[in-house]
């Protein structure tokens, strides 16, 4: 029998963007290749304990022929002799069809899910059952779109309890229609962190970057240019990185705002023009960590500043 995987996870969807995901961390190599399967014309499927992986497709098979999560779990379970030791957790895109879950009897201590109105959390091998609620409460209480939310309920988790394992992979992965890149598929998020000694917060880290470079956001209203002290450090950023070889200065002239186009150019974030990144990293900067270097640095304040902005 396979190795089993001490796992947490959290389907979920959001009817406001058509959205629907799945975030995991197992003490499991590589869990994103096991664990989640989405699709933004069905729903969400999370497999794990012992994971049945034709849980994944069968399971989105039998939401789009019109089952209810529910009714697909039976299905699933119904005609798998190993079931007593499987975990699923179904979301379908309908949000007047409740998210479901299975627990196998035999999956190991603690091991339980959760369920709210669009989503559902599930675990085993779990330090203590708290794991599960406090991953409801911050998905619940986040502010922010699906994949924060999502990711809010990882951290939670873990700061509970988590895996009685430990930590070793995360996965976040979550479909819109026309999500894809360039609007060709529906894979709108999917981020994976195969072994890391701390897989939710790389996980973290690697979304933001995936976010500023391939996810749109609606214009702002206005921007803003870089002045005074804030200007002077994201010259001297820069300057670090070796876009910029001038003085840095509380005007963040010509010479700095082309060092940053530089900067722009190089990570592959053209979805922002100059003036939008601008104003974003004018916004964000006092949210950075300072201890950071100065491309985590710069990479967080133009999340931070974009985050005020509607995805699109």
């Amino acid at each position: 029998m396979p190795p089993r995987p001490s796992t947490f996870s959290i389907a979920a969807r959001d009817p406001e963007t058509d959205a629907v995901g799945v975030a995991v961390q197992s003490k499991f190599v590589g869990v994103g290749a096991v664990v989640p399967f989405v699709s933004a014309d069905a729903g969400a499927v999370a497999t794990q304990s012992f994971a049945n992986v034709a849980y994944g497709p069968d399971g989105l098979d039998l939401l789009r022929e019109g089952h209810a999560p529910a009714e697909a779990i039976d299905r699933l379970t119904g005609a798998d002799d190993e079931a007593p030791s499987r975990q699923v957790g179904i979301v379908g895109v309908d949000p007047e069809e409740p998210p479901a879950a299975f627990t196998g009897d035999e999956c190991h201590d603690h091991a339980g899910d959760r369920q709210g109105d669009h989503y559902t959390v599930q675990g085993n091998i779990l330090e203590n059952a708290d794991t599960l609620d406090a991953m409801a409460a911050a998905f619940e209480e986040t502010d922010g779109g699906l994949p924060e939310r999502l990711i809010a309920a990882l951290h939670a988790g873990n700061e509970t309890g988590g895996d009685k394992r430990g930590e070793q992979s995360a996965a976040l992965y979550v479909a819109k229609p026309e999500g894809g890149y360039d609007g060709r598929n529906d894979r709108w998020v999917d981020v994976r962190v195969d072994d890391h000694e701390r897989p939710i917060d790389e996980l973290e880290r690697v979304f933001k970057i995936y976010d500023v470079t391939l996810l749109e956001r609606e214009a702002p209203d206005e921007t803003r240019e870089l002045a005074g002290e804030t200007a002077v450090a994201v010259g001297s950023a820069l300057a670090d990185l070796g876009f910029y070889d001038g003085e840095p200065t509380a005007e963040f002239g010509e010479d700095a705002r082309d060092a940053l186009e530089s900067f722009r150019g190089m990570n592959n974030f053209e979805n922002h023009s100059l003036a939008v990144l601008e104003d974003a990293v004018a916004r964000g900067w006092e949210e950075t960590g300072p201890g950071d270097d100065a491309e985590s640095r710069l990479v967080d304040a133009i999340w931070n500043g974009l985050s005020r902005l509607d995805r699109v």
